[in-house]
């Protein structure tokens, strides 16, 4: 199963916004992890190959761009839980929550803006998403 799905990405060091094309892989694991949260995925771009990955960062969990490829993550023995996330879908959106760091989550301040992890769900920041399913 993949998935694909365009989203804005901060292109640090000059935080200039670039639209890329997300694409999805389940872990194969997922009885390893906690179980009841969503389905854990990797999420990764192409051209170069990176993927989503959340750190700390000064103390905060922070998403970052690290070049891995997808299939490398998908294939690993076991589940590489800084590049896992917990898709809920609930209706026509969804939300995507870090493994890593739980109550963090997939978000943006608004439309066509970078997107970021942020443990403030609904406040100011949006974490539901509509995911566009293609080729």
């Amino acid at each position: 199963m993949r998935y694909q799905d365009k989203l804005t990405m901060a292109n640090n060091p000059g935080n200039d916004k670039i639209e890329v094309t997300i694409t999805v892989l389940p872990c194969k694991y997922p009885e390893s992890l906690e179980q009841g949260k969503g389905v854990p995925i990797y999420m990764g771009i192409q051209n170069p190959d990176k993927c989503l990955f959340c750190e700390e960062v000064d103390g905060q969990p922070t998403l970052q761009l690290k070049e891995e490829e997808i299939l490398d993550l998908y294939n690993h023995p076991e589940p590489k839980k800084p590049f896992l996330f917990y898709h809920t879908q609930t209706g026509r959106t969804s939300t995507f929550e870090s493994v890593a760091f739980p109550g963090s989550f997939i978000a943006s301040s608004k439309s066509g803006e970078p997107i970021f992890l942020t443990s403030e769900q609904g406040k100011y920041y949006n974490i539901n998403f509509s995911l566009d399913i293609g080729p």
